[in-house]
């Protein structure tokens, strides 16, 4: 199928989809291996090939203040327009480029994960577990379906998608959780293979779109761990997307090409969560870890407890139309009604 997002000047393919931005010869890809130059014409080789469809809590995702305790109809291709050494989900994001080109999956017509999404009972339907950049097409027309039966959309991704087709998808687009991997143009090149300033530029370009962001952070020992790094980090976050936004931080355990490192200490998690709430942040989640309050909701006026967690699953919520039950302070976020 013929992809969007490209120009072609004498068969060499300049792709656009990402701020990557790559220089395609015939027939090659680009980084995330999965768009194709074939005689001038950039095809994506992901449509519909879907390698996983689960129902999942939007918590999962993670997104704790947008629908809370409802499910989401999760779904991905192959492939990845990065390349991080601690990718969590490496057997699918990196297959291409691990296994020469290989593109596995299953043909699902976006309709048939409309139907799916209704007979599990979800509110949305999230583009995760991989790069949803890298299979913009199929997102596209399987948003456009899923606005018609007041079925919300929601990204899981890395921030690295071009304005245009950011702005393209935005109209069917009501959430998303990037990941903000560290505050270091030198981490995001020597580690991801990519950049920080898009990234950057990507939220504030969905806050001003108007679409609900959360932001996740994997907290790596030694890498972008340093106090300062993260009081930046928190501190952008406060200032360009607004302190009502929730900062997942998630803890590091070794895997795919970088098992040298040990898990993040639970201290240092714990100290993160200060430094994001001490720069003014709402509310600051840890991930990957049981705590017996690290998935809490508090009230950001008098700190009762709105929402409490365990694991993925809501145990309390003390809201009354969006609001403390307590003290009556607005929640921030969508869908906090009970």
């Amino acid at each position: 199928m013929e992809a969007q997002f490209y120009q072609t000047l004498k068969q060499t393919v300049y792709c656009h989809l990402c701020a990557h931005r790559c220089v395609i010869g015939p027939n090659k890809t680009g980084l995330c291996g999965v768009r194709v130059n074939r005689k001038g014409i950039l095809e994506t080789l992901v449509y519909g090939q879907l390698v996983a469809q689960s129902a999942d809590p939007i918590e999962k995702k993670p997104l704790y203040h947008f629908y809370p305790g409802s499910r989401s109809y999760s779904i991905a291709t192959v492939g990845c327009n990065f390349n991080c050494r601690f990718c969590q989900n490496a057997d699918i994001a990196q297959l291409p480029q691990q296994r020469d080109g290989v593109i596995m999956g299953k043909t699902v017509a976006p309709q048939a994960v409309i139907t799916a999404a209704e007979q599990h009972q979800c509110q949305s339907i999230a583009y995760t577990y991989t790069e949803p950049t890298i299979f913009f097409e199929y997102i596209l027309d399987t948003a456009r379906l899923a606005r018609e039966k007041e079925i919300k959309n929601v990204y899981v991704s890395n921030g690295y998608t071009s304005e245009a087709a950011l702005d393209a998808i935005a109209p069917f687009l009501d959430a998303a959780n990037i990941d903000l991997k560290a505050f270091s143009e030198a981490f995001y090149k020597k580690y991801c293979g990519a950049a920080l300033t898009p990234v950057l530029e990507t939220l504030k370009r969905m806050k001003r779109l108007g679409i609900w962001l959360e932001v996740t952070t994997l907290i790596i020992p030694g890498l972008n761990d340093a106090p300062e790094e993260l009081k930046a980090l928190a501190m952008f976050i406060v200032h360009e997307l607004g302190p009502q936004t929730p900062w997942h931080i998630s803890r590091f355990h070794p895997t795919h090409r970088m098992t040298d490192r040990p898990a993040t200490p639970l201290e240092v998690l714990s100290n993160t969560k200060e430094i994001g709430l001490n720069s003014g942040l709402h509310y600051v989640y840890m991930g990957n870890v049981f705590s017996q309050d690290g998935g809490t909701t508090k009230c950001p006026q008098c700190k009762s407890t709105v929402i409490e967690r365990k694991g993925f699953q809501i145990t309390e919520i003390n809201a009354k139309n969006g609001s403390c039950k307590n003290c009556g302070t607005p929640v921030d976020g969508v869908g906090i009604s009970r």
